[in-house]
């Protein structure tokens, strides 16, 4: 018999229709369907439940604009056309550019010379384009621009692609030991004391170790380094500061976490380390999603039996279409069972939390009407 699973149902039309819920966050392992599921629930929260709804979404394969009929997406919500509208919702897409993002912070807390000295430095140049954890923490700015605009009925985010879903979390904290530690403190000072020379400020015992430095990093990224630091000191405590309070929004009730897992064993335990991890920082965990499961409406008929039959019918010497189709059963019954017995190790540790599951498809969801399905499925 195939084993149940005992998790609580997620009422997903209800969490959509909830006018207080304004936040839905989508996290999980890389390659689950994270970036589906979250444009089928913006698009039934805005046709079924009639809410202006943008989908953020941080998947450098482009497979959301592409699913939505949408020709490109980029750093601006863009209306998806073509949905349903009777109760009155509207559908909005967008996908994070890090760097535009960065950019835009640099634009709106600086003067436009500034601003323009940050852009050409080498050392910004390659950190608001491929610095470890500045996509993270982007994603995090443009949420807390987009809950602060206060237009959106509900935002849906697609979380980064990262290694660790945890990155997500992770990122401002990251960001602010970046921006508290001593070497950077260091280069800062030259910015603090009317521009002298860092190496300047500091014992005579440090010249030994500012050479070392030098010679290790060379001299012109240790310059970069220091101008690009001195350029964004006055912007330091804005960024620390819109993190905690994006960070709060998490935690806030108006907030609700969904995590996606495939029936996999290093996807379930991504999703467990990440439910942990919610729970400990008391972030609203809503439910979890089980993508890409597989199901049989023939499940009283065991995969050992079907086996047997099959065998049966092979030494009889005919009805080989038969013993063909029974053994495709018992193959997809055993299937299921490993599944089910996978996602059992997500729901034994954590039974008070709702799951909804979506069915295996045929081919992978390229349209709307695609979409429409996983959010029926969903629901």
């Amino acid at each position: 018999m195939v084993a149940e699973l005992t998790a609580p149902r997620l009422d997903v039309d209800g969490l959509l229709a909830d006018p207080a819920i304004r936040i839905v966050v989508c996290c999980g392992a890389g390659g689950v369907g994270k970036t589906t599921t979250a444009a089928a629930l913006g698009l039934r929260a805005a046709e079924v439940h009639g809410r202006r709804t943008v989908v953020l979404t941080i998947d450098p394969a482009r497979r959301l604009a592409q699913s939505m009929g949408l020709t490109e997406l980029d750093n601006t919500p863009r209306q998806v056309k073509g949905i349903a509208e009777a109760g009155g919702g509207e559908l909005h897409a967008m996908m994070l550019d890090m760097k535009r993002t960065f950019d835009e912070v640099v634009e709106q807390h600086t003067n436009p010379k500034r601003a323009a000295e940050i852009f050409a430095n080498p050392f910004y140049q390659a950190m608001s384009s491929t610095f470890a954890g500045t996509q993270e923490y982007m994603a995090m700015e443009k949420l807390g621009q987009l809950r602060a605009a206060d237009e959106w009925d509900l935002i849906v985010v697609d979380t980064p692609p990262s290694r660790s879903a945890l990155d997500f979390l992770d990122a401002p904290a990251r960001l602010s030991r970046f921006l508290d530690g001593r070497m950077l403190r260091l280069l800062l000072a030259p910015a603090r004391t009317g521009g002298r020379s860092v190496f300047s400020l500091v014992t005579a015992s440090f010249g030994l170790f500012s050479k070392t430095v030098q010679k290790v990093l060379g001299a012109q990224l240790l310059t970069d380094l220091s101008g690009f630091v001195a350029a964004l000191d006055s912007m330091f405590g804005g960024f620390r500061q819109r993190a905690d309070q994006t960070y709060r929004i998490l935690q806030d009730p108006q907030t609700a976490f969904l995590l996606v897992a495939a029936p996999e064993r290093d996807a379930i335990r991504e999703a467990a380390y990440f439910a942990e991890r919610l729970v400990a920082e008391r972030m609203p965990l809503a439910g979890l999603v089980l993508n890409r499961m597989h199901h049989t409406e023939l499940a009283g008929l065991g995969a050992a039996e079907s086996e047997a039959a099959a065998d049966r019918l092979d030494e009889a010497g005919d009805q080989q279409t038969a013993a063909d189709v029974l053994r495709i059963h018992a193959a997809l019954l055993r299937k299921v069972e490993r599944e089910a017995a996978v996602a059992a190790g997500f729901t034994e540790a954590f039974p008070a939390v709702p799951s909804a599951r979506i069915t295996a498809q045929p081919a992978d969801v390229h349209d709307v009407d695609g979409l429409r399905t996983i959010g029926a499925l969903l629901a």
